[in-house]
This record gives structure tokens, sequence and C-alpha cells, in this order.
């Protein structure tokens, strides 16, 4: 892997320069569909999340009310 930036001249970056990156690099790994592959224990982690999801949908919570309990604990 080639790249055109090294890792000192990132940490000389500003904050908004850094985030620019960030976003670029996500949007390219949003447009290709690229996830990465779960290891064992994080399969059986997801998939029994999605079990007691499906068992008890309404004891979970939205996100919503989640980014709302936080900003009320600050």
């Amino acid at each position: 892997m080639n790249l055109s930036i090294s890792a000192d001249e990132i940490k000389k970056l500003s904050f908004p320069e850094k985030m620019r990156i960030i976003d670029q690099l996500w949007d390219s790994i949003m447009k290709n569909n690229e996830y990465p592959e779960l290891t064992e224990t994080q399969q059986t982690e997801l998939n029994q999340r999605i079990d007691s999801y499906h068992a008890n949908p309404q004891q979970g919570k939205t996100w919503d009310e989640i980014k709302h309990n936080f900003w009320q604990s600050k």
C-alpha cells in the first residue's frame, strides 16, 4: 500500500483536515460495500442479539432514546 501522505504529515493536519480525510475514506468504504469480516465470537454475539431482539422487540431502545439519555447524563 502506497499512501501519498505519511503518518507524520497526518499528525500535522488540523482537526477539520483530518475529519475531511476520514469522511472521504468512509465514503469510499460505503461506496464499495466494504465490511470487515466478523470473528466467530463477534458473529455469535450478533446472532444472540438478533435472536433476543426477535424474542422481545419492545425491550430495546431507539437510537434517539439512547442519545437523549446520553446527553441528559452530561
